[in-house]
């Protein structure tokens, strides 16, 4: 604040602006809720997406800059969590997977995929894997496809390690119950209910087991596929995508090629990218 002060910068707060003026497409200022006009020969929107709107993100840049002639993308939640229609992800509410592969199937064939750490919460999954391929999620969804997601919890084997590996369990515990036996396999909140997706029995001692269960519990461990509902809404995204068309701004000075004298920063362009900083980065170079 004391830079801003020293540099004669004004904050005037509850002046929403509703209006960019302009003469002959050169900016010449703007016009505010209560009336009141601030002329300027340069103007830049900064006022983000629709994301976290408590935040004051209501979209108003877009408009804004749509009024002057430029193209808004179709704006899209990015980096939001997924709902699951399967119930069985209620129970497994805050349990946290490290190295694990996320695949996006579209009417059973897979269009992406992501390695990484992902979370499940009350209603679906979350979790840096998670929102890295809601975008994809939710364009699948919106061409009416039938959307899953697979879990691989064992990525780095294959189907002979995995089945060496249970095999040695089995031998090894031969007269535990299988849900026992499988505290070495995941984590222990897991467990009943894949047992029940991969139809085997838990109670079963691990010398019970047949070969058609082991096969099954193979292919839960490589990919047990639960059943997309939504993406959760931009209101409830990290970031949004779409925004003012990259192709109507300058990209070595930000400027607007439409309205000279205007200026671009932030989320309100049509910019995205994955979780980890990257969306931050983006609003930090562009401004």
């Amino acid at each position: 604040k004391s830079k801003l002060n020293h540099k004669n910068v004004k904050i005037l707060y509850g002046e929403r602006v509703i209006e960019i003026l302009t003469a002959d497409k050169q900016i010449t200022g703007i016009r505010t809720f209560s009336g009141q006009e601030f002329l300027a020969p340069h103007i830049a929107i900064t006022t983000g997406g629709l994301s976290y709107p408590q935040t004051g993100s209501t979209g108003d840049g877009y408009k804004l800059a749509e009024a002057l002639g430029h193209r808004i993308v179709t704006l899209k939640p990015a980096l939001s969590a997924v709902r699951i229609k399967e119930r069985l992800v209620s129970d497994w509410q805050g349990i946290a997977l490290k190295n694990v592969r996320l695949t996006l199937l579209a009417n059973n064939k897979p269009i992406a995929e992501q390695f990484g750490e992902m979370l499940f919460s009350h209603f679906g999954i979350s979790g840096p894997i998670v929102l890295d391929l809601s975008a994809a999620i939710y364009d699948a969804l919106e061409l009416k496809n039938k959307v899953q997601v697979a879990i691989n919890f064992k990525p780095a084997l294959d189907n002979k390690i995995l089945d060496a590996r249970l095999l040695r369990e089995f031998k090894a515990n031969s007269a535990k119950g299988i849900k026992n036996i499988f505290k070495n396999l995941m984590p222990q909140g897991l467990i009943i209910r894949f047992l029940e997706y991969c139809r085997v029995n838990g109670d079963k001692d691990a010398n019970q087991i047949t070969a058609p269960e082991r096969q099954r519990l193979i292919d839960g461990l490589f990919g047990l596929r639960l059943t997309v509902e939504s993406v959760l809404p931009i209101s409830e995204a990290i970031v949004t995508r779409g925004g003012v068309a990259t192709k109507d701004i300058n990209p070595k000075t930000m400027e607007s090629r439409i309205a000279p004298g205007l200026f671009f920063a932030g989320e309100v362009i049509d910019i995205d990218a994955k979780t980890g900083g990257y969306n931050m980065q983006a609003a930090f170079s562009t401004g």
